[in-house]
């Protein structure tokens, strides 16, 4: 039963995530399978789904793309908001990933689909057959009117960020958003960096416009200058929404972990 799409208002939204976040009845990977992200798998999906909802305008009748779907940790969420109009494509390059989602989620939501794509990543793909670069994604141009990027750009190099902000404004029907998670370098973050209070190993002293957490593994954690992301999407054709909310990962004291973005495409 969906529970959560006749939301309307702000004030209802919160009682209702943190049923969400604790109803065992939904369904979560064994942690064998939990190859990406840290914490609670049930409540840091109800958490954003609260932030798709009030960041990003998501209703319950919208097309969604999730790209780097991973274990479902968005999707699980999501099938309690949105409604039979609705639907949801995700698409991941871990096969094991895509595979539990195919046999836990899709036979009790069939408008949720997941697919794999074969993409090349030295730490979550490494024999796969395609540069990340090259490959476009199976679906229509305009297909979707929401597509998140949840703990991907943290993991990819510039001009793979720049080819997913492509995709993404082919894909999106206008007026669609993106909604991305990133490490954003900017003054107030190499502060909070420089003051030691940050939890990822990034060099607040180096010039960018690329950082790595650490260089040994430098796809492990990425963090761009924030003006050279933007201007990676501004190029593709979507625009930032003002008020980006900052994340606590540089040290400074703000609720959520990595920085949120909305981009618009017009």
């Amino acid at each position: 039963m969906n529970v959560l799409s006749a939301i309307a208002a702000p004030e209802t939204l919160a009682p209702l995530l943190h049923v969400l976040s604790r109803n065992r009845f939904l369904p979560a990977p064994p942690p064998s399978l939990i190859f990406c992200g840290d914490g609670d798998f049930r409540a840091i999906g109800a958490e954003f789904l609260g932030h798709f909802v009030a960041r990003g305008g998501l209703a319950p009748h919208e097309r969604v793309l999730d790209i780097g779907c991973g274990i479902g940790r968005m999707a699980v969420p999501l099938t309690q908001y949105l409604d039979e109009s609705g639907s949801y494509d995700g698409v991941d390059i871990v096969a094991d990933g895509i595979g539990w989602c195919r046999e836990a989620i899709t036979p009790v939501y069939p408008n949720f689909a997941f697919h794999h794509l074969d993409l090349a990543h030295p730490l979550y793909n490494p024999e796969g057959s395609l540069p990340t670069t090259s490959a476009r994604l199976p679906f229509a141009d305009e297909s979707f009117d929401f597509i998140c990027m949840i703990s991907l750009l943290t993991h990819l190099d510039m001009m793979e960020v720049g080819h997913y902000a492509r995709e993404a404004a082919r894909l999106l029907a206008p007026g669609g958003r993106c909604f991305a998670t990133a490490f954003l370098m900017n003054p107030p973050a190499r502060a909070a960096l420089e003051a030691g209070g940050g939890a990822l190993a990034f060099d607040p002293s180096a010039p960018g416009p690329v950082w790595y957490a650490d260089p040994a593994a430098p796809s492990a954690a990425v963090a761009f200058d924030e003006d050279t992301l933007l201007d990676l999407f501004l190029r593709a054709g979507l625009r930032r929404r003002p008020g980006a909310e900052y994340g606590h990962w540089s040290g400074r004291p703000t609720p959520v972990f990595q920085d949120l973005c909305v981009f618009e495409r017009g």
